[in-house]
């Protein structure tokens, strides 16, 4: 009893340590923030870090607790007559947040560049004064590129 306690205590501190981790790097970068300046929705700030916990939050409860998210199977025990529409939905769903988890994590790594200052530093360095928009979508692109190879020849299963 007494080990299992220290367990819970010991993996609850880590992911703590881990969500206070994430939140910092979100807080330095100043993501949400710049979200809501781009957006002209300051006053709107505080939904936006809420969702942003809200997101982390249900990130984490489905990955730690896989085994009893799985809806798919509830579903088909009790409507298996609907698999297609079933199918449709799940493929959606995944399109969805694959595509705002992409915009966030984009977001989110063009942050921390420009608050390490490396773009403006390198167009100091190499006199490039014109296209710093063409390159940072050109960047998007090859990103977008990658990704697309990476999970189109299934690379994602040989991994590991």
């Amino acid at each position: 009893m007494m080990r299992n306690f220290l367990l819970i205590l010991t993996g609850g501190s880590y992911g703590l340590l881990a969500a206070a981790g994430v939140f910092t790097v979100l807080a330095a970068v100043g993501l949400v923030p710049r979200f809501a300046g781009k957006t002209h929705t300051a006053e709107h700030v505080t939904i936006y870090e809420e969702m942003v916990i809200f997101g982390t939050l249900t990130g984490c409860v489905l990955s730690v607790f896989s085994r009893y998210c799985r809806f798919r199977a509830w579903w088909q025990q009790r409507c298996p007559q609907y698999e297609p529409v079933l199918e449709m939905a799940g493929v959606f769903c995944q399109a969805v947040v694959g595509l705002f988890a992409g915009m966030f994590v984009g977001c989110l790594a063009l942050a921390i560049a420009e608050m390490l200052d490396s773009i403006p530093i390198l167009t100091r360095r190499i006199s490039f004064r014109h296209g710093l928009g063409l390159a940072i979508i050109s960047m998007a692109a090859g990103k977008i590129c990658g990704s697309l190879f990476y999970f189109l020849t299934e690379l994602h299963r040989t991994v590991g």
